[in-house]
């Protein structure tokens, strides 16, 4: 297959794709400058086992708020929200076919700010059969305007046994970088942790907060005795962790983890664990970035106050 020849808003063979990259034009997304500026230092990092490849220990999810059609897009604001994750040091953005038009949107800006070589690109296949598979890779490759995508994920454990071959051909030929598998939900653990221990995948992505800790029990040492790096959905337990906390002010003691908000106090006790290697809150509001990225600076806590913060959300 020919992968990825240069494109104009134009002539564009894909109807949505055009429909986006015309959308972006006329508001002026597209751009020959670079708009995003050089990460600051000091992000806390993990490193990848399987190759010690760093990344920052907090990263961008897109499900829901990435979901934005090509005439929505100019309007959404996502396009700020994706240059201050660069800004900030963010690298990894996770995305899925299942996300409606969030790898299209992450796509496009991406390209539109420059960015593209300063992100790490997760995505899933999402699908049932072998040639259906490909030909929902081969698209995300093209929505997400990337001809290698860095880590390609099997979404939801869908298929597995098929789509397997087909990542290990990919990542042997180069069209992508690392394989992963995913779950949202504790009962798939045990099959997560079987599949990990078989040390063939480079990631697991799991959920796991302080309301869904149950990752931690076995599936957690699994994935670090495996060298198999972790990415953690649903931090917030979507949106519920902040329900729990709703008018309650946080805990003095937070200043001595430089924790100033519940975002970042949620957070802190994610990456904290040592085989959590990035946690991947969604969010298309600014501020929401630049309070998630705070976490990934400063103090993080150790086992004993990872403790203490556990017990003191439990008893809210």
């Amino acid at each position: 297959m020919t992968w990825l020849t240069p494109m104009t808003p134009t002539n564009h063979p894909n109807p949505r794709r055009r429909a986006l990259l015309q959308a972006a034009g006329a508001a002026g997304l597209l751009s020959t400058m670079t708009e995003v500026r050089s990460a600051p230092a000091g992000l806390i990092t993990r490193p990848i086992p399987h190759t010690g490849e760093r990344l920052p220990a907090i990263g961008l999810g897109t499900y829901q708020v990435f979901d934005v059609s090509a005439s929505q897009l100019p309007g959404s604001g996502l396009r700020d929200v994706l240059r201050r994750f660069v800004e900030l040091g963010g690298k990894v953005v996770d995305s899925s076919p299942m996300y409606g038009h969030a790898e299209a949107a992450v796509g496009t800006l991406a390209t539109a700010l420059g960015a593209r070589n300063a992100l790490f690109l997760a995505t899933k296949v999402w699908t049932s059969g072998r040639n259906e598979g490909i030909r929902q890779m081969e698209a995300s490759a093209r929505l997400l305007q990337s001809k290698v995508i860095d880590l390609m994920q099997v979404h939801n454990l869908l298929d597995l046994k098929t789509h397997l071959p087909v990542l290990r051909d990919w990542k042997k030929s180069g069209r992508i970088r690392y394989l992963g598998i995913t779950h949202y939900h504790a009962g798939a653990h045990a099959e997560l942790e079987q599949l990990v221990r078989t040390g063939d995948f480079d990631f697991v992505q799991v959920n796991y907060s302080l309301d869904e800790p149950e990752a931690e029990a076995r599936l957690l040492p699994a994935c670090a005795d495996s060298g198999t790096a972790t990415l953690i959905n649903r931090p917030f337990s979507q949106a519920g962790l902040f329900g729990r906390v709703r008018g309650k002010p946080l805990p003095r003691w937070c200043a001595d983890l430089d924790c100033s908000s519940w975002a970042q106090f949620f957070l802190k006790w994610i990456i904290s664990h040592p085989a959590v290697t990035c946690a991947i809150p969604g969010t298309g509001r600014v501020q929401h970035i630049e309070d998630n990225m705070a976490a990934c600076t400063g103090r993080l806590p150790d086992a004993a106050m990872r403790k203490r913060m556990a017990a003191y959300f439990s008893a809210l």
